[in-house]
Parts: structure tokens; sequence; C-alpha cells
């Protein structure tokens, strides 16, 4: 980009109200637009609502307060039992998932440039779970080994999509066609392993599979929040180049960027965030797909937005989870259940929309 076209596009942003942040001594710059910042804050104010609520409810229900002096390190014994090594790993776990879910979702649509290009229908998720569910039957039911296999699968089903898309080169249209593909296979799969399976291992199996934070411990947790650690810097770095793939491969290749480079790249970041996720709570149905769409119409931005997805998606998965224990008493419902229920009319719209505009692709 000349410096003459990149004043003109400073300009057009501050004059649409956002403000041009550059990096000292290089070429990268960020815009922050005060709509984007209103938005991320009200989604981290009801995350975090959501977050406390589903910590106070249980057996035995906890004031709000109760909470934040368990939280905090303040309260009772009891109720620092009650929190800390009961209900604070399954909060955990779901805001952690959600953002995993709704950043990936966020990456893969950007770059395919498809809205119904999320991770649980082009098959990422169901590599993940494939693996993860052949590690539950042969008895990795927990810990670093359900990970590894569950990080395997899903890195393994991206890199396979991108093989079978590769000609020439590869294009987001390509990517979702294969992709629905290896989703099927993967199912097929899962669905042959559970045939083969004890009764009690199958059970086990589909309780997982459905999408659940029930009995999720320290254990699950902490390799979550590892990953995201580690993952979550690399989809920030990587931004530019998911911008610049949004613009076409031929405009990326005239601005110096490494197309398949950068394709890979963010492939793998998104794949290894939802193997992870899906690993600790199971393949979580549409949240990938549901948080994006969401965060793009609330913050009215052309580019990926990360973080309202992040957010949006943490929001869902323990709104969904609050909900799911409440809604009937004596039965809770998995999460992956309710926003099954939520995410489908969305998917349904999002396909009419499609099929209307004749975009999406």
């Amino acid at each position: 980009m000349t410096v003459e076209e990149t004043a003109r596009a400073t300009a057009a942003v501050r004059s649409a109200g956002g403000v041009v942040v550059r990096v000292p001594r290089t070429r990268a710059s960020w815009v922050i637009r005060p709509r984007s910042v209103a938005v991320c804050a009200l989604l981290a104010i009801g995350t975090a609502a959501a977050f406390v609520t589903s910590v106070a409810l249980g057996e035995i229900d906890l004031a709000t307060t109760d909470v934040i002096a368990g939280l905090t390190g303040g309260g009772d014994e009891i109720t620092g039992i009650v929190v800390h090594d009961l209900r604070l790993p399954r909060a955990l776990v779901g805001l952690l998932c959600g953002a995993a879910f709704g950043v990936s979702g966020a990456i893969f649509q950007s770059l395919t440039r498809n809205p119904l290009a999320s991770p649980d229908l082009i098959g990422v998720s169901a590599g993940a779970g494939t693996a993860a569910t052949a590690g539950l039957l042969i008895g990795f039911g927990s810990g670093l080994g359900l990970q590894t296999l569950a990080l395997a699968g899903g890195v393994g089903a991206a890199m396979l999509i991108y093989t079978l898309a590769w000609k020439g080169g590869t294009t987001g249209f390509r990517i979702v066609l294969v992709g629905i593909g290896v989703a099927a296979l993967c199912t097929s799969v899962t669905s042959y392993l559970l045939l083969k399976a004890g009764v009690h291992q199958a059970q086990q199996a589909l309780m997982w599979l459905t999408g659940s934070l029930n009995a999720r411990g320290w254990e699950h947790v902490e390799p979550l929040a590892l990953a995201m650690l580690v993952l979550t810097p690399c989809a920030v770095v990587l931004t530019p180049w998911l911008i610049g793939l949004q613009l076409g491969d031929g405009t990326a290749r005239a601005l110096g960027m490494p197309v398949q480079k950068a394709r890979i790249a963010l492939l793998v970041v998104a794949a290894a965030m939802v193997s992870f996720a899906t690993a600790a709570a199971g393949p979580i149905a549409f949240v990938a797909l549901v948080a994006p769409q969401i965060a793009l119409r609330l913050v009215r931005t052309p580019g990926p937005a990360l973080l309202p997805s992040a957010l949006v998606g943490s929001l869902v998965v323990l709104a969904g989870d609050v909900i799911g224990r409440e809604l009937l008493p004596g039965t809770e419902l998995p999460v992956g259940v309710v926003t099954g229920v939520l995410g489908a009319p969305i998917l349904l719209w999002l396909l009419g929309r499609t099929n209307r505009t004749g975009s999406g692709g």
C-alpha cells in the first residue's frame, strides 16, 4: 500500500469515528472504534455476570456476595471449598471453551469469506471429536492423553482439508466443500467406534459428544488455559494476515503477503483452539458458528472481530449452561443441547440469507 493510499485509509477511518494506532518501527497498525470498545465492554460485563451466576448455582445456591467473597479469598471455609473446588472449574472451562470456539469460528469464517464455514460444520471439530472418542474408548478418559489426541485429530483434519482442497492453491469455497466431506467421514468413524464400544463406554462418549460442562475439574482447566495462553497471542499476531486474506489472494499477494503460509498458520491456530476446547467439554454445537456472526452485527465492522467473538462465545456457553441447569427442575441439560436449540434457527437464517443474496463464499 502506498503512502497516499495509507493516508486516505487513515482519513477515512478517522472520519468514521475511529482511531488509528500504529506500532512503532513497524508497518502494523490497529483501528480502534468507539462502538467496538463499547460493545466489548458490555459483552465483558454480561460475561462476568454469567460467570458469577454459573458459580452461584448448584444444589445449594450461593448469594452473589458469597461468590465474590469466595473468588477473592474471603468468606468461610465451606464457601471457599464449594466455589474453588466444585464450581469454579466448571465456569472456567465454559469461559475458555466459549472464547476458543468464538475466536476459531471468526478465523475460519474470515479465512474462507463464508459465514457458514465454522469448524463444527467443516470437519475440524468432528476430527477432534473422533480422535477424542477413540481415546475415551481405549481408556484416555481425561488429562494430557485426551488433549493430545484431540489436538492431533483437529489439526490433522484441518491439514487433510487443506491438502484435499489444494489445486495450485486453495480457495475458501473449496475448503468449505472439502470440509463438509471430511466432517461426514469423521462422523461415520465416530458412529462406528460407538457401535463397537461397550454400553458404559458408549454412554460416557455420547454424553461427552453432546457437549457438557458437568463434572469439569481443574484437570480440564489447566491444559485448556495453557493452550489459550499460547494460541491467543498467535491469533492476535496473525490478524493482519487474516485481514489481508479477506481482501482476496490477489490483493494479499500484491501487498507482499505469503498467502499459503498465512493460510496454513491461521488454520493450525484455529484448529488447535477447537481441539483443546473439544477435549475439555466436547464439541459444543453451533458456538463457533453463531458467535462471530453475532459479534460482527454488534460491532458493525468488516474485520474479523476476534475479541468480540471470544466474548460472545464465552457468554453463549456460560448462559447456555445456566439455562440447561435451571430450565427443567430436577433435570440438567448438557450445554450442547441448549446451544444446539438456539443455534439451529441461526444456521437456517444464514442458509436462507446466503441463498437469497447469492453470497457466502
